[in-house]
């Protein structure tokens, strides 16, 4: 082929082309791994990243602590009658989580006919709580609390770690459904992002995608075309300084482009067993999207964003911002569980927020940053119930046991993610200390805090 790369690169737009390029050519990106784990298995995952910080005590109501009153919370405070009974006789959910019920309810749970497969955790947090959104963000994405310096994410460490992410094979096994990539995605080796599957392209549609990408060298055609046929033979230019660094991204960059188009050329996409993504903000549709690839691709982790959690003032009771955006995670979980059913065995949903919110109200009808928060995971492996949220795991106090002023953490968020990788995915247990840096060091220093809730079934 007369066409060289770079001139190839140049005519076709592509080192113009940011929102692809971003996060791929970096010299440490074919450094060598040792695998140990998951790379065999067919589990998924979706996190969600509620940003802001949710109120937790808004979220699953802490019925049977005193504390909770219409004097510590005078506008936000939810009467019994108008909360979801959690079964436990202590723990009552926001009404607004009414769609999620068809994926906790469970005759062993409370009484109602369901999967049980909708695990509520309360009072997860860290030692030494950052209330810093920027900061405490970057911990709950790179896994290591106060590393300010690791800007690398936890859930790309694990992908990392697991299998080789240089393998054209694995060109897409992750992304970010967002215009930026997510911390917890970030890595030396590329992870895409984009907001719209059929976005990662080329300008000018499928047809110019289709001759950019073109095809690799075969028995047709001995030098390829494209993209393909550029990166898809063997490397040229041996004394050039990143040789192979440049051939073998190119080559996952057109995969990963190939894979994407493949999934979109598949239809319009129509989600099964009446499921219904919630309409009004985004995460509806980057929800069904990721559904969508979880069913047309390879992929093992999404990540995805749903902002607007700070809320200072005017919060709302059973209406009001909160409670439109509880529902918009209620009615997407629903979703998720309806359409995925075919999979549902493999799928692990995960919510997380950076902090939750003051216990009490202030004086703008709202909360500040707090401590401990609330996270939901659900799944066909999730052993449904409320966690850390009946009489045996609430202390009366717990509320303002922080400070005189925020709910006290019970469970470490490591422990949380550490049950994921090692039950869900499969890893092997050694390499949590890679994964989650520090992990050891901190289970020791806090061992109460990092006892599994044993939310996930290995089987």
């Amino acid at each position: 082929m007369d066409l060289s790369r770079r001139s190839f690169l140049k005519t076709s737009g592509l080192l113009s082309w940011g929102a692809v390029t971003a996060n791929l050519f970096t010299p440490v990106l074919f450094n060598q791994n040792l695998y140990a784990g998951s790379a065999g298995n067919n589990k998924r995952l979706i996190f969600i990243f509620q940003r802001g910080g949710n109120d937790g005590i808004n979220t699953v109501v802490p019925r049977g602590d005193a504390d909770y009153n219409s004097t510590t919370r005078p506008t936000l405070f939810l009467p019994e009658n108008l909360a979801i009974d959690s079964g436990n006789g202590f723990a009552q959910f926001h009404p607004a989580l009414q769609p999620m019920m068809e994926i906790y309810n469970n005759s062993g749970i409370n009484g109602l006919s369901g999967p049980g497969n909708l695990a509520v955790m309360h009072r997860i947090g860290y030692s030494g709580q950052s209330r810093s959104h920027f900061d405490s963000e970057l911990y709950w994405e790179n896994g290591s609390p106060d590393n300010d310096a690791l800007k690398e994410g936890m859930f790309y460490r694990h992908l990392d770690r697991t299998m080789d992410l240089s393998d054209i094979n694995n060109s897409f096994v992750g992304a970010a459904l967002s215009s930026s990539l997510l911390m917890g995605l970030k890595g030396a080796k590329p992870i895409p992002n984009f907001t719209r599957a059929s976005s990662y392209n080329l300008s000018g549609g499928n047809a110019a995608a289709n001759r950019f990408l073109g095809a690799a060298p075969g028995s047709g055609s001995p030098q390829g075309s494209g993209l393909l046929g550029i990166y898809g033979g063997s490397p040229d230019k041996d004394k050039k300084l990143y040789r192979s660094l440049v051939h073998d991204t190119g080559k996952l960059m057109g995969s990963t482009i190939e894979t994407l188009q493949a999934a979109v050329s598949q239809g319009t996409y129509t989600p099964e067993n009446g499921a219904v993504y919630p309409t009004g903000d985004s995460l509806g549709r980057y929800l069904q999207e990721a559904a969508m690839l979880i069913k047309r691709t390879d992929v093992k982790v999404l990540g995805i964003n749903i902002g607007g959690w700070d809320t200072h003032t005017n919060q709302g009771q059973v209406n009001g911002g909160h409670a439109t955006r509880l529902g918009y995670v209620a009615q997407g979980f629903q979703a998720l569980y309806r359409d995925l059913q075919s999979v549902w065995d493999d799928v692990l949903v995960v919510t997380m927020t950076e902090f939750g919110r003051t216990s009490e109200e202030n004086g703008s009808m709202g909360t500040d940053h707090g401590e401990a928060g609330v996270m939901f995971a659900a799944g066909g492996c999730v052993n449904g119930g409320a966690y850390n949220c009946d009489s045996t795991r609430w202390e009366p106090g717990s509320m303002f046991a922080k400070s005189g002023r925020y709910l006290s953490r019970k469970t470490d968020y490591r422990a949380v993610m550490g049950e994921m990788f090692t039950k869900h995915f499969g890893d092997d247990s050694s390499l949590l200390e890679q994964i989650i840096p520090g992990y050891g060091a901190a289970a020791g220093a806090n061992p109460a805090d990092f006892e599994q809730l044993n939310y996930l079934r290995t089987s």
